[in-house]
């Protein structure tokens, strides 16, 4: 058996992975991602809860309007996804954006924290946010609001190819949340961008050094900060 089919080696190239990423911030990864013309920067979320970094692998939930006839799990909303997840995964719920009903609430949040999740992030409201705070787990929504998901909303599925904030989602991306924002990895392209944005992190740390150093802003900040993220430049 090679070293890439063994579980272990998988599982420890997972870890290294996700340890890079945490390394870095929302906007270097953001940063990477525009230089490989990818998109990742999921817009109009922020931290309502425990507003520190995080970094993980997705594990995704999707939600619809409950109406006659929709086709949905038969449980409450989050609660396979609660119970597979563990350290290294974020939870991503695909609310579609709806601001007028929860999403997420404070049972799940309890489930979440319990299982050593690393974060929560939700494309539309929440609830129950006073919980998550007592809980120190870090939520990235839209907004809270108080109205129950019963009745209103139901998961389709869970750990399936979703939509955040017109940013594609898969099962097994990278997710990084910090006070800039929420910024997702493909999968297929996490080696590239990790690279990338430890090259653009790098280049930052050195003109922050020259800043304390005393040297001019312009000169620091000069046409190579503009095109850092040419693609020659960036790697």
């Amino acid at each position: 058996m090679n070293d890439s089919a063994n579980p272990l080696t998988r599982m420890a190239d997972a870890g290294e992975t996700i340890a890079r990423l945490a390394r870095l911030d929302a906007c270097a990864v953001s940063d990477a991602l525009d230089a490989m013309g990818l998109p990742g920067a999921a817009l109009g979320l922020t931290a309502l809860a425990a507003p520190r970094r995080i970094a993980g692998r997705a594990v995704t939930v999707d939600l619809i309007d409950d109406a006659p006839g929709a086709t949905h799990a038969g449980r409450h909303l989050g609660t396979a996804a609660v119970d597979a997840s563990g350290p290294g995964d974020v939870i991503v719920v695909a609310h579609r954006g709806r601001t007028h009903v929860a999403g997420w609430g404070g049972v799940l949040s309890a489930g979440a924290k319990r299982n050593g999740v690393e974060g929560v992030v939700v494309h539309g409201a929440c609830r129950d946010v006073d919980e998550a705070r007592e809980l120190d787990l870090p939520l990235y929504a839209t907004r809270g609001v108080p109205v129950t998901a019963r009745g209103r909303v139901v998961e389709r599925a869970w750990n399936v190819p979703v939509d955040i904030a017109d940013v594609p989602v898969y099962p097994g991306d990278l997710v990084i949340a910090d006070a800039s924002g929420v910024v997702f990895v493909p999968a297929a392209h996490a080696d590239e961008v990790l690279a990338t944005a430890e090259a653009i992190a790098a280049k930052e740390r050195a003109m922050v050094q020259r800043v304390r150093a005393g040297h001019p802003m312009a000169a620091v900040m000069s046409t190579d900060y503009e095109t850092m993220l040419d693609r020659e430049g960036a790697c």
